[in-house]
């Protein structure tokens, strides 16, 4: 038996010496390597986007907006008929077991100025349970307070975009900015964000206690009565049993009688997220499944090329025979040839993933993730379609007669 450093040696060289076609074998494993990565990398980015989105707008959190209006038999849509208010907010902290934290909201837009800066954002008019609703974390001063709250203060705790595009490298801390032309203290800077699943921008944004915004931003909500109302659900797990809570408790509280429509809309924030991480997944496992398909075609290229290599080899596969290989040694021998081939395609695949990723991502402002993982399995699945590939003209090759193999011309 030859041993199995000399037959590899003999492989190399074989494949060296025909070098051209040897880059054709590997070209649809190097690209179907590539494809392979970087679908995956741009699949896992997107998902760790959503991912990251999902911790952004809080936990377990529930949406409750208020009803439509019917103008002249014509839907205008939800949030355009003022039917939630500050007392519903208080009945479902106190009376749904499964909500832990309840923050009504009186949202609008102002114009807001600091020296000779000025930017346009959103005013929201909250309570001090906003922080926890939405998990926010206060990187400078403090939140709003229950006394704020009651004394309608005129104080304010701003985004960070609004800090940078207010004050620069300033210290916001204590300065008053003007909303609508009134004076607010800034008491607090909001923790980063970032994007929103539209893309809107979560930092670009002012609160407010809720009476200041009542009282004196935004006279066209009625006494009492608030824009829309977060709540916190206990678990992920309470969320259907919490939300079913607030709209039997809403439905009672505004005298809607059986059959008639909700004058207020629920919505699951976090599942309607969690849906739109899962069919991501799904999407990257799909693109993933449809990139290897260019691998099992490279694979079959290398088998052709195999086969052709068998062929053209004949003379020589009968003079190895002849001097005493055996077949298992020439089928060891085309084995190793297509292994290699599919390896070397293999790492040249991974770089080209990689770089096809980081392009991607450059060019399109696409998250990507390079899992070593991925790279892994893609680099793993690529070996072994040499393989499975290689195998039938091994066999063909250890099988035929070495007389007949010598007379081949």
């Amino acid at each position: 038996m030859i041993a199995l450093s000399s037959i590899i040696n003999i492989a190399v060289r074989s494949l060296i010496a025909n070098a051209m076609r040897s880059f054709l074998a590997i070209l649809g494993i190097i690209i179907g390597v590539g494809a392979v990565v970087t679908m995956i990398a741009i699949g896992q980015g997107a998902s760790e986007k959503i991912s990251a989105q999902i911790s952004s707008i809080g936990s377990n959190l529930i949406l409750i907006l208020p009803g439509a209006t019917t103008q002249g038999g014509i839907r205008m849509g939800m949030g355009t008929q003022q039917t939630l208010t500050m007392a519903d907010a208080e009945a479902i902290s106190k009376e749904c077991s499964h909500i832990c934290q309840v923050a009504p909201v009186i949202s609008g837009t102002a114009q807001v100025v600091f020296g000779n800066q000025n930017w346009s954002t959103a005013v929201l008019g909250v309570t001090p349970e906003m922080a926890a609703v939405r998990e926010w974390e206060i990187v400078l001063g403090r939140f709003l307070t229950e006394q704020d709250v009651r004394n309608g203060t005129k104080v304010a705790v701003i985004g960070q975009t609004v800090a940078e595009k207010l004050f620069g490298n300033l210290e916001p801390i204590g300065k008053l900015i003007r909303i609508k032309k009134i004076p607010f203290e800034v008491v607090g800077v909001l923790g980063k964000k970032g994007q929103s699943l539209t893309g809107q921008d979560q930092d670009d944004i002012i609160y407010v206690p809720i009476t200041t915004a009542q009282r004196t931003l935004y006279g066209n909500v009625l006494p009492g009565r608030v824009r829309l109302i977060y709540a916190k659900a206990q678990s992920l797990e309470s969320i259907p049993q919490a939300t079913e809570e607030i709209k039997s408790l809403l439905r009672q509280r505004h005298r809607i009688a059986q059959g008639q429509e909700d004058d207020f809309t629920v919505m699951d924030l976090t599942q309607m997220l969690k849906t739109a991480e899962e069919s991501t997944k799904t999407m990257s496992i799909l693109l993933g499944a449809i990139a290897s398909v260019s691998l099992v075609v490279g694979g079959i290229g290398i088998m052709n090329i195999m086969l052709v290599s068998v062929t053209e080899r004949t003379r020589e596969i009968g003079i190895r025979m002849a001097v005493g290989a055996k077949p298992k040694d020439i089928r060891m021998q085309f084995l190793i040839e297509s292994v290699f081939l599919t390896m070397v395609g293999g790492i040249f695949g991974l770089f080209l993933g990689i770089a096809g990723s980081l392009i991607v991502s450059h060019l399109m402002q696409w998250p990507i993730i390079i899992s070593p993982f991925s790279a892994f399995i893609a680099f793993s699945f690529s070996a072994f379609v040499g393989i499975f590939f290689g195998f039938y003209p091994a066999y063909k090759a250890s099988m035929l007669n070495p007389i007949d193999a010598l007379r081949y011309e």
